[in-house]
């Protein structure tokens, strides 16, 4: 019996670029791949790249269950929400009984972010925190974060882990960075929750680029094209019954390497100056009531916005590479070659 896949977030900035690439992929032969929706623009959308249209509420255990065990759903790829515990536990427990009436192995990725990894979450960043770890989950599980809404996430990403092992489910935690480039899908053209984009819309709005922090600190960065591999090639080692590390040890940080803040500010700011989107390309500490204006342009208290563009993260990437032979195509500072192109992108999309 071949696996059926359930893709959550199609309509999204990386759902949408992996639906795209996923026909190409040359993957193992599978069943079904569905996607979930909530509209019938989504469902025409992600009908063009294969995917059958699957419309529930998420946050609905009894849809949930039906949908999975109706469709015989073997694989679900969590791409929304890396902060409420509810509809994961959903899934995880919806294919346990698949597993029961199949006897077929069941997954569940959820993907969450590599602030969880940093010093925002009370991650180590006095040395590389690898993603082959083998005590990452453990630190996980003693860190505490500073905002009430990211402890939140990171007890979410540990229970996930937990619920599987406990309902026998094979559970992955996929993490994003700091990602950029074009999405290929057909839904959202920017990500408003992404970096770039939030240092564009602050700036716009102050007619300056401000920095976060007082040192110098670094984040990992990967191009959405890259990030979307990482995902097509764990799920290629899922399809073929190979066994990818999985639970405790099922961390899959998408990353060629890490750059410093304070260039991706300079480059932003040289990019907005050009355009006479800020006064000049200078980069300026941000004081408390800068920090208050910039939450008001981002829709936030000031509080979140260091959490949305700074802090420090080592965490570093091993697993891509050491496990499913993933090369990036992208080098960490591409990013800042991109960057450009990247602003002139957010501006024709972004919403005032």
């Amino acid at each position: 019996m071949s696996h059926n896949i359930l893709i959550t977030g199609g309509s999204g900035y990386l759902g949408g670029t992996l639906l795209v690439r996923m026909g190409a992929a040359n993957l193992p032969p599978y069943g079904k791949l569905f996607a979930s929706v909530r509209s019938s623009e989504q469902a025409e959308g992600v009908q063009q790249y294969g995917a059958q249209p699957l419309s529930f509420n998420l946050k609905d255990e009894s849809e949930v269950w039906t949908s999975i065990i109706e469709n015989e759903i073997t694989v679900v790829y969590y791409l929304i929400d890396a902060i409420s515990l509810g509809p994961p536990s959903f899934f995880i427990k919806a294919l346990a009984e698949v597993k029961k009436r199949t006897g077929r192995t069941v997954h569940f990725l959820h993907t969450t972010g590599a602030k969880l990894f940093s010093s925002h979450a009370g991650a180590p960043t006095d040395r590389p925190l690898l993603d082959t770890d083998p005590q990452l989950y453990d630190i996980q599980k003693s860190q505490r974060a500073s905002l009430k809404l990211l402890q939140e996430a990171l007890e979410t990403s540990c229970s996930v882990i937990e619920q599987a092992e406990e309902y026998g489910v094979r559970s992955y935690i996929f993490v994003p960075c700091i990602v950029y480039g074009k999405s290929e899908g057909f839904g959202q053209p920017i990500a408003t929750r992404r970096q770039i984009v939030a240092i564009v819309q602050a700036a716009k709005a102050l007619k300056r680029v401000h920095r976060v922090d007082s040192d110098r600190p670094e984040w990992p960065v990967c191009h959405v094209i890259d990030n979307t591999v990482v995902y097509i090639e764990l799920l290629r080692k899922i399809l073929a019954d190979e066994s990818p590390s999985y639970g405790k040890e099922g961390y899959y940080l998408a990353s060629p390497g890490s750059v410093a803040w304070d260039d991706i500010y300079a480059a932003v700011a040289t990019a907005l100056a050009k355009r006479n989107i800020v006064s000049d390309s200078s980069v300026i500490l941000a004081n408390d009531q800068i920090l208050g204006e910039m939450g008001a342009a981002l829709g936030c208290p000031k509080e979140f916005v260091p959490l949305q563009l700074g802090g420090k993260c080592t965490f570093t990437a091993r697993r891509a590479q050491e496990e499913l032979g993933w090369k990036p195509l992208y080098p960490p500072e591409h990013i800042l070659e991109a960057v450009d192109a990247e602003v002139e992108w957010i501006l024709q999309n972004l919403n005032d």
